[in-house]
């Protein structure tokens, strides 16, 4: 048991090495804008700390905050770790966000677990059959995935949009006047917010979707790390031709990643319209998870367990941003922060792309010669 927890402990520490150091220098740079503002740095981090921990309802907001980017973030690091750029979220993310209103509405009269337990199966279902779009495409057609998930993300908002108008409408399901969301869903179909239960949590608006996100981490580290399956995804991911030589479908591992990452993403939509939104808006625009998401994934090095601390990290940074605010500090900071954070991160695949195209030519080179100097020999 002491050595499974510290071999998990050193790969932890060998994964989240490089965000930690990201992090800091992310700090570091916006210390320097907000000296160059005029403010002080002490009393912007100060504030930034006491309103994500200023008492258990401030560290409820932050969970709050991080709940639906931890999922999010785990769909790109489930996918990134296959091989696959899974840039989709925001699509996979409506797809279950408006399956788990329709399930809703019309499964209302069920018992409430059960009602929630199939809301969020179904979305689940959605977000990967979603995702498993690009991923047949990919796998059957080798058709990229970065562009038909692109795609398949404004494809889905205007489907949601056209399910908004005409099919889910109070106008259509209620005969009341037209809205420009769906209807809302009943009590029954709610996530239970802490508060409710904890009075503790003041007027936090966390809710039980934070238990059902950490569990996912949980659960994707055990397939990724205990499995078969997880050992397979993972090696089709760093190398798929060395998989596929012994014995693992290249075809297959590709759109069962899809699927599990968009049913991840599908999951988070449906948390977030069960926990806070109660229904989905008709937008000109994707709401934003499923890109955190991929930030989040980054900074938790593509690990589900580094994905709890990322996700926190996030939470942190937007919860806090209000409070930094009030002492007069730009919000813009708190970007910059996050984006620096991030360029660091990014830095980090580059030099190891560049570093793994270095070797792989050193390779054939090697090759070539060995192959020039044994034609020598035979002449």
């Amino acid at each position: 048991m002491r050595s499974d927890i510290k071999r998990v402990a050193v790969q932890l520490w060998l994964t989240l090495r490089f965000p930690l150091v990201s992090i800091v220098a992310g700090l570091l740079v916006g210390a320097i804008l907000i000296l160059i503002a005029g403010k002080s740095p002490i009393i912007a981090y100060t504030a930034l700390f006491q309103g994500s921990f200023g008492g258990v309802d401030k560290i409820g907001e932050t969970l709050f905050k991080m709940t639906p980017i931890l999922l999010t973030g785990l769909s790109f690091s489930i996918a990134f770790r296959t091989g696959l750029f899974n840039i989709g979220g925001e699509g996979q993310f409506l797809a279950g966000a408006i399956t788990a209103i329709i399930t809703g509405w019309f499964f209302q009269d069920l018992p409430h677990l059960i009602l929630i337990l199939i809301m969020l199966i179904s979305a689940i279902i959605a977000g990967g059959a979603w995702a498993s779009i690009a991923g047949i495409l990919k796998a059957k057609m080798g058709i990229h995935e970065v562009i038909t998930t692109i795609m398949l993300n404004y494809t889905a908002l205007y489907l949601v949009n056209y399910i908004v108008r005409a099919v889910m409408n109070p106008q259509i399901l209620m005969g009341t006047k037209a809205e420009a969301h769906t209807v809302s869903l009943p009590d029954v179909a709610r996530l239970t917010k802490l508060k409710d239960v904890f009075e503790i949590f003041g007027r936090s608006s966390v809710h039980t979707g934070i238990f059902i996100a950490i569990g996912c981490a949980l659960f994707m580290y055990f397939i990724l790390f205990k499995t078969t399956v997880g050992y397979e995804l993972r090696a089709g991911g760093l190398s798929p031709d060395a998989a596929e030589y012994g014995g693992i479908k290249k075809s297959k591992n590709i759109i069962m990643a899809m699927g599990i990452s968009g049913g991840l993403a599908g999951l988070a939509g449906a948390v977030n319209v069960m926990g806070i939104t109660y229904y989905v808006a008709q937008s000109s625009t994707t709401p934003g998870y499923g890109f955190d998401g991929i930030a989040v994934g980054l900074v938790g090095g593509l690990h589900p367990i580094g994905n709890i601390a990322s996700s926190f990290l996030f939470g942190i940074l937007s919860n806090g941003a209000r409070r930094m605010q009030l002492e007069g500090i730009p919000k813009e900071v708190i970007a910059i922060i996050q984006g620096v954070i991030i360029v660091f991160i990014a830095s980090q695949y580059i030099i190891k792309i560049v570093y793994k195209k270095k070797k792989e030519k050193e390779i054939k080179r090697e090759k070539l010669r060995a192959e020039q100097g044994n034609e020598g020999e035979v002449q």
